[in-house]
């Protein structure tokens, strides 16, 4: 009745057509509640620093080939592109193999193949795939992950480890553990009935497109939605390949079954015109622009006449994030918030601070301290430790970054008060840039530039709440900000006038660093759909609950007491 199949050391039981499916199991297990993993500060002599120097050697001088995986076997193709570093643009870290339309569709195909299977994995050994994989990023491939994020991204080691480690690893194990606590969120039921509630995975098939900027994103993204069994197609970004192509071979290894998940580096536009035309699309899991997800939503609504159901739609767009300065607020605190919330990874955080609100009777001495900072500040490669600053990911982004900044410069209503210069001879190196304005509409107040850009509104200290309405009125994004203040009446006013503002919001602390289980991530108005990654509620959006009754000992008369006479 039933054929084994081993892949990985993981056994299930694949039903010969036709066949019901049983399970075996007859225990209830408990996953603890995770603890964020540790950060490594990577210090001089440090034992994590010299493996990080070793592996980063490793893999600049090797070139890596990567492919696209379709029910974990890798294929080549004949459309082949470049990986590089952008601090150093000319040095070629490998090589990948696009993949075409016809394995686009072959990727699917495989997806529905196992999907049955997969689904009916019990929810321990899906929650044990996943701790399995954490495990080995934790102890295994911590330093190669981590120096292919530095090298492919052109990641600092210090942001390196929180992202590609840490938050990597958050996001398995705490996804484990909300899986546990969502499954046995179970009803109330009357005397004589029995009631349960089944979270189904969706019918279809899950798109996953992620971006460059966070190697747990490009985790979350597809993992996610396969722990709540669901199958997917997952679209890398093209300029975080090293780091996601070794993400693809810890599934394999971790025992993810063929078809789960399935890796296609290549062109989103050929991808997405087939995957979002497929009637068994059954979702889509996106972080990136808010105009690619703009065009998603609305490619999809012209389709909806086509899909088995309607697709679930996720999305974690742009962000124009603020910090908001109390007169009453800490000098030193607030300059601090403002160079690591504004130029830690060259602002390339959707959460990172761009626009800045500031009494004017702090901003001089504010401004003193941060010029002062900005002076001390080194920028380079990523193999010199020493520097805070490293390179923007490509060309375009150079180059839209490199046109705000003129924009500035040639602007009645603004200076450029520190920075502006920009050098893309060996690498895409721009200044951590600071922009005064006199105009609080001005245009790097409002557009997402997401480089090293912060511009600043100097506001007198009698318009505070008039000034926290221009700042909710501003921008059509509402990611990220803070209020910095030693009043508590000023922080509540800040933090009911600000309400729709910012999904996350942060009280003296610099509006970046979200951590898994302790800060839901996720903002609404263009900021996407506010589905807050890193808790439960992600994890929601991934099943299809159905709810089912059990009567013990069912009626069999019809009528009931009020009927007789």
């Amino acid at each position: 009745m039933y054929e084994i199949i081993r892949i990985k050391e993981i056994l299930y039981y694949n039903p010969i057509p036709g066949q019901e499916v049983i399970h075996m199991n007859e225990t209830i297990i408990n996953i603890p509640k995770p603890i964020n993993e540790p950060v490594l500060d990577y210090a001089v002599g440090s034992t994590e620093r010299e493996l990080i120097i070793k592996e980063l050697d490793r893999l600049q001088k090797k070139k890596t080939e990567i492919m696209p995986v379709i029910g974990n076997k890798k294929i080549k193709t004949d459309d082949i592109g470049k990986v590089i570093m952008p601090h150093d643009h000319n040095h070629v870290l490998g090589t990948y193999h696009k993949v075409t339309s016809d394995l686009v569709k072959e990727a699917i195909e495989k997806a529905m193949d196992i999907k049955s299977v997969w689904e009916d994995f019990t929810w321990e050994t899906r929650a044990s795939l996943a701790m399995k994989a954490a495990e080995l990023i934790a102890k295994k491939y911590r330093y190669t992950l981590n120096a292919a994020t530095m090298l492919g991204q052109s990641k600092n080691v210090y942001q390196a480890e929180i992202d590609s480690a840490c938050e990597t690893i958050d996001f398995l194990r705490f996804n484990a553990y909300y899986m546990q606590k969502i499954y046995s969120d179970q009803p109330d039921a009357s005397p004589g009935t029995l009631n349960r509630l089944e979270y189904r995975p969706l019918e279809g098939f899950i798109f996953a497109a992620t971006p460059f900027n966070f190697t747990a994103i490009a985790c979350n993204l597809p993992t996610a939605p396969a722990m709540m069994g669901n199958v997917l197609l997952w679209k890398p970004a093209s300029t975080s390949l090293l780091s996601n192509s070794i993400l693809m071979d810890i599934y394999i290894e971790a025992g993810f079954p063929e078809g789960v998940i399935n890796f296609l580096p290549g062109s989103g536009q050929l991808i997405g015109d087939i995957v979002l035309k497929d009637k068994r699309l059954a979702g889509v899991h996106f972080t990136g622009s808010t105009p690619v997800f703009s065009m998603f939503w609305k490619t999809i609504s012209d389709n909806l006449h086509i899909y088995d159901s309607y697709p679930e739609l996720v999305g974690e767009t742009g962000g124009k994030d603020f910090i908001f300065v109390h007169p009453s607020a800490d000098r030193d605190a607030v300059a601090t918030a403002i160079i690591r919330g504004a130029f830690e990874y060259q602002g390339q955080k959707c959460s990172a601070a761009s626009r800045l609100y500031i009494p004017i009777s702090l901003w001089p001495s504010v401004r003193s301290i941060v010029l002062r900072m900005l002076n001390e500040i080194k920028m380079g490669d990523v193999t010199n430790f020493s520097n805070f600053i490293n390179a923007v990911i490509d060309k375009p982004a150079f180059d839209t970054i490199s046109e705000y900044i003129e924009k500035a410069r040639n602007s009645k209503h603004a200076k450029i008060l520190y920075g502006g210069k920009t050098d893309c001879t060996k690498g895409y190196f721009i200044e951590p840039t600071i922009i005064e304005t006199v105009d609080p509409h001005f245009i790097t107040m409002e557009e997402e530039i997401f480089g090293p850009v912060l511009t600043v509104y100097v506001y007198k200290d009698t318009l505070f709440e008039e000034t926290l309405h221009i700042c909710d009125q501003t921008s059509r994004y509402a990611l990220t900000g803070a209020i910095f203040s030693q009043d508590r009446k000023a922080i509540v006013t800040a933090t009911k006038i600000l309400r729709q503002a910012a999904g996350n919001f942060y009280i003296n602390d610099k509006p970046t660093g979200a951590v898994v289980g302790q800060q839901p991530f996720g903002g609404a108005r263009c900021s996407g759909t506010n589905d807050k990654s890193g808790s439960y509620l992600n994890l929601l959006s991934w099943v299809s609950p159905r709810t089912i009754k059990e009567n013990l000992l069912p009626p069999t008369d019809y009528t009931y007491p009020f009927l007789k006479k």
